[in-house]
C-alpha cells in the first residue's frame, strides 16, 4: 500500500509542474492514429506534449507506445494559455468601421517599415548576409489576405486554421532564408509582434499591415492595389537589379480534396514562368526523396486574371501551398518543421533561377 502511494505521489509531482488542473479532454483515437498525428490533430506539439500525453495514458498504450483504434485518450493540458485562436467578437461599430475602411484611401500607421526583429521574433531575428548566392537580388514576399481579412478557414479539430496566419508563417520563414543567402527582401504583409512561429495552431488576429506600415484595407481591389503599388514603386527605386515577386496563399477547396502545391505565372512572362518551373523542380525532385511512393502532381500553369500576377512590374509567381480544409495538407501547415521546408525548398528554387538569370 505504501508503494502504490508513494507512486502516485512521484506521479503528481511529475505532473503538477505541466499541467495546472485536473480536468482533460478525452479523445478517440482513428484508424492510422498515432501519438503524434492525434496530438497534431488537436492542436499539440508532439516534441511538447508527447512525454506528458504518453504519461497520461500508459495503461492504454501499445509496448511500442502506440495507440489502440477506438479506444479513448487523455490530452494534456495546454503548458501556458495564449491569445485565442477563435477571432474576437466585433465591436457594435464594426460594420461602419469596415465600410469606412472599404471606401477610403488607406491609412498610414507609420512612416518607418517593421524591424527584422519585430518580423521574425527574438529567436529566429537575422541580419542580411554580407554575401551569398543570392547576394544583388530583390524579392517582393506577399503573403494572401491578412489584416481585416483572414482567407480561406479550415477546421482541425477543435481549432480553426486561417490562411492567413500560416501563408505569412511560411512567407517571413522564407525571407529570413533569403536574407541569409544575401537577398535584398521586402515582406510586404507584415505582423508587428507574430514573428516566426512553431505552434501547430497559429491564433488568428487583425494586427498585420502592408508595407511599409500602412492599414490593411477591407476591400480585396483596394488590399490588392495598394500592394502592388508598393511592389512597383520599390521595382523603380532598384531599376536594373533582378526583382521577383511570390505571392504564398493557401487554398480552399472540398475536404476530401489532397493537392500539391502548384504555381501561377503571367501567360506572356517568360521570366515567371522560368521562375515557377524552377521552383517546381526542387519540389518534384524533394518528393521523390521525401516519398518515393507518391508522385508529386503539383503543376505549372499560366493565369492572368490574377491581380499580382497582372500588375507587378517585377516578374511574378503566385503559389497555392495547399488545401486547408483537407487532413492531409493540413499536416503540410500545422507542423512547424513542414512550413520551414516548404520555405527552404523555395529558396532553393530561387537560388537556381538566379544563377541561370539571362
Amino acid at each position: 500500500m505504501r508503494t502504490v502511494y508513494l507512486l502516485l505521489v512521484l506521479l503528481g509531482l511529475l505532473t503538477a509542474p505541466a499541467f495546472a488542473q485536473t480536468s482533460y479532454r478525452r479523445v478517440k483515437a482513428r484508424n492510422g492514429d498515432g501519438v503524434e498525428t492525434l496530438l497534431l490533430r488537436h492542436g499539440l506539439n508532439p516534441r511538447r506534449y508527447g512525454a506528458a500525453f504518453k504519461q497520461l495514458n500508459q495503461k492504454n498504450l501499445t509496448r511500442r507506445h502506440g495507440l489502440i483504434t477506438g479506444r479513448t485518450y487523455v490530452l494534456p493540458k495546454p503548458l501556458a494559455a495564449r491569445k485565442t485562436t477563435a477571432r474576437k467578437a466585433p465591436a457594435s461599430n464594426t460594420t461602419a468601421r469596415r465600410t469606412r475602411l472599404a471606401t477610403e484611401a488607406p491609412v498610414v500607421v507609420s512612416k518607418t517599415p517593421i524591424s527584422n526583429a519585430a518580423l521574425f521574433g527574438p529567436r529566429y531575428n537575422v541580419a542580411r548576409a554580407a554575401s551569398g548566392p543570392l547576394r544583388g537580388a530583390v524579392y517582393y514576399l506577399s503573403s494572401g489576405h491578412g489584416g481585416p481579412d483572414p482567407g480561406a478557414i479550415g477546421q482541425y479539430g477543435s481549432y480553426k486554421l486561417a490562411e492567413d496566419e500560416y501563408a505569412y508563417d511560411v512567407t517571413v520563414r522564407l525571407a529570413r532564408v533569403l536574407l541569409s543567402y544575401g537577398a535584398l527582401v521586402y515582406v510586404m504583409v507584415q505582423d508587428p509582434n507574430d514573428g516566426i512561429r512553431d505552434e501547430n495552431v497559429l491564433p488568428m488576429d487583425y494586427d498585420e499591415v502592408q508595407y511599409p506600415n500602412l492599414r490593411i484595407p477591407l476591400s480585396q481591389v483596394q488590399r490588392l492595389r495598394q500592394r502592388i503599388a508598393q511592389v512597383n514603386k520599390l521595382h523603380a527605386r532598384h531599376k536594373g537589379a533582378y526583382q521577383r515577386l511570390l505571392a504564398l496563399h493557401v487554398d480552399s477547396r472540398s475536404v476530401g480534396q489532397n493537392i500539391d502545391v502548384f504555381f501561377y505565372h503571367h501567360p506572356t512572362s517568360a521570366t515567371g514562368l522560368r521562375l515557377a518551373k524552377n521552383i517546381h523542380k526542387v519540389f518534384t525532385n524533394r518528393y521523390k526523396r521525401a516519398q518515393p511512393n507518391r508522385p508529386y502532381s503539383g503543376n505549372v500553369s499560366e493565369r492572368g486574371t490574377l491581380y499580382e500576377v497582372r500588375n507587378s512590374h517585377a516578374p511574378a509567381v503566385f503559389m497555392e501551398l495547399g488545401n486547408i480544409r483537407n487532413q492531409k495538407d493540413q499536416r503540410r501547415f500545422v507542423v512547424a518543421d513542414n512550413r520551414q521546408a516548404l520555405a527552404n525548398w523555395i529558396a532553393e528554387g530561387l537560388i537556381a533561377d538566379y544563377r541561370g538569370k539571362q
